[in-house]
């Protein structure tokens, strides 16, 4: 560890909260219901109706409007050969391997079982993966306004219009931000062309064709909207998309800004800005502590190799170095996003389980724009009842009681996570089918599984590159561990808004548990670790905690 890299650290962390509150502040003029100038125009163009809706015309519209995606980015995968924009002559993508892109990016995971540049044209990647980035996270923060809706009106049954939501901030939001880094990451030196490449030669004096596209504007909404997906098979570790430190920074910065901005908008919407910085802070508690575990343990490098200097290199991006490739890791594994610059195949096991548990944890630390939001208020739903049995105060959270329905939803919306990823895992690892391939073996193979199934239902779309994921077996399954892990969430987390929504604000007594203050902090950080975390101790154990035990015997090299 050096100082350098804990003042770059540092220097995150203190931009992050910088830009939370301007950013919380610019999500809360949309997250506002009174319409804009020239709104009703555009809603009559499109056909959307503006009446707000309950929380089931809400849920039924945000999985009519995502199954539309996947068939719309399905048809635009298999045509791929007869649609323009096709400088590359690349064919119709294999059918599973189609239908699990589609599901990936509809649901803001980003997976990829194929490499960006040698499979996908510049159509393809525009019309079909980019308009998927900005809508998928587009629904997520939706989902997240209709949640504060609900905490921060009383009795009403209605928690906004999605097409509304989904609608502005598109528009107003993400478009005109991802313009501004467009043009930013341009003038750092990422392509935004629509030539298939160039021709160089080597130092050998061989030709190589270096694939170029329309880069800049695809990683721009890949890191606002916490997608991930890379244009490249490398994604943020090729110097085309992440050409410089300064690049690197900002990429990180943006992973984070709407997720930490959301709290504050929260704050603003309930009218106390205590209770956002709160959430915020429970979030960077969580961050902060697996980010020094991940750190540590690549600074540290491994123990077998005792006469390497510098720390555990295998993996990295060596023009960034260890601190700002596990930072990079931390922060897209804490956020949902997938993008990477190292090899997380090659972190030592116990900087691979943090990157593991962040995500088992529901990807509420920051997590995906506007879900790790939701995610996080499921906990504290949670956390409020738990704090009332233990000490006998009234379970409400923001004035509203928390009832058996609320926590019957919690508890179906939290262990959608555990019963996906473990299950999944569980049947890849006793078949034929999911031992196909160039696993590891041992501990190590069983971690490769268990992180692409970690990844596919936490929605995060990183990967331990061991596993060959582009299989019908892997396809269809992990699919169905993206799909399952969206919207099983979402569903429940509209259905507990709905009947929160629905209750009257009441005012704080003696009775009521604080929260806000560092025991709240404490007590929400300490259940998302006990409920969310406790439950995969046991396949940790059989994976990266076992690596690190042979590599502490000397066993493995």
């Amino acid at each position: 560890m050096t100082l350098s890299g804990w003042t770059l650290i540092g220097l995150f962390l203190a931009l992050v909260v910088a830009l939370a509150r301007p950013a919380g502040a610019a999500m809360y003029r949309l997250y506002d219901t009174h319409p804009l100038r020239g709104e009703g125009a555009l809603y009559r163009l499109i056909g959307a109706g503006t009446a707000e809706q309950g929380w089931a015309g809400y849920a039924i519209a945000v999985l009519a409007f995502n199954l539309a995606g996947i068939a719309l980015l399905f048809a635009i995968l298999k045509l791929q050969a007869v649609l323009p924009l096709n400088p590359q002559g690349f064919g119709s993508v294999d059918t599973w391997l189609a239908f699990n892109t589609a599901v990936s990016f509809v649901t803001n995971t980003n997976w990829q079982n194929y490499g960006g540049e040698t499979t996908l044209s510049h159509f393809s990647q525009m019309a079909g993966l980019t308009v998927q980035n900005f809508l998928s996270a587009a629904t997520g923060i939706a989902v997240a306004f209709a949640f504060i809706r609900a905490l921060s009106r009383g009795g009403t049954p209605t928690l906004g219009n999605f097409w509304v939501d989904v609608t502005r901030i598109t528009l107003w939001l993400l478009l005109p931000a991802c313009v501004v880094l467009t043009i930013a990451y341009v003038a750092m030196g990422v392509p935004q062309t629509l030539s298939a490449g160039v021709t160089a030669t080597t130092l050998e004096g061989a030709e190589q064709v270096i694939a170029l596209g329309p880069v800049a504007s695809q990683l721009a909404i890949k890191m606002l909207g916490t997608n991930g997906g890379g244009f490249f098979n490398v994604n943020s570790a090729h110097p085309f998309e992440n050409p410089s430190a300064l690049s690197n920074l900002l990429q990180m910065l943006t992973i984070f800004v709407g997720g930490a901005g959301l709290t504050l908008t929260f704050g603003r919407a309930v009218g106390n800005m205590r209770q956002g910085w709160t959430i915020l802070a429970a979030m960077l508690l969580l961050f902060v502590a697996g980010l020094a575990l991940v750190y540590c343990a690549e600074a540290a490098g491994n123990p077998l190799h005792a006469g390497l200097v510098g720390g555990n290199m295998e993996g990295k991006d060596v023009r960034f170095g260890i601190a700002a490739t596990a930072l990079f890791a931390a922060v897209t594994t804490a956020a949902s996003c997938g993008a990477v610059i190292g090899m997380h195949d090659s972190f030592m096991p116990l900087g691979g389980l943090v990157t593991l548990f962040n995500m088992q944890l529901g990807e509420v630390i920051v997590g995906g724009v506007g879900a790790g939001f939701y995610g996080i208020l499921i906990y504290a739903v949670l956390a409020v009842f738990i704090a009332g049995l233990m000490v006998g105060r009234t379970p409400e959270y923001l004035g509203k009681k928390i009832e058996a329905r609320e926590m019957k939803l919690a508890v179906i919306a939290i262990a959608v996570l555990p019963l996906f990823i473990l299950g999944l895992t569980a049947i890849a690892s006793v078949t034929q089918a999911g031992l196909a391939g160039p696993l590891a073996s041992g501990p190590h193979g069983f971690t490769e599984i268990l992180y692409a199934y970690t990844s596919a239902v936490a929605n995060n779309g990183s990967a331990f590159g061991g596993l060959t994921g582009n299989t019908p077996f892997y396809n269809a399954t992990l699919a169905l561990g993206m799909f399952v892990g969206r919207f099983g969430v979402i569903l429940p987390a509209l259905a507990i808004a709905g009947g929160l929504a629905a209750k009257q604000r009441q005012t704080a007594g003696p009775g009521t548990f604080p929260t806000t203050g560092a025991l709240w902090i404490g007590l929400l950080a300490a259940i998302i670790l006990i409920v969310g975390g406790l439950t995969f101790l046991p396949a940790l154990a059989l994976g990266p905690i076992a690596d690190q035990a042979q590599i502490a015997a000397g066993t493995i090299l």
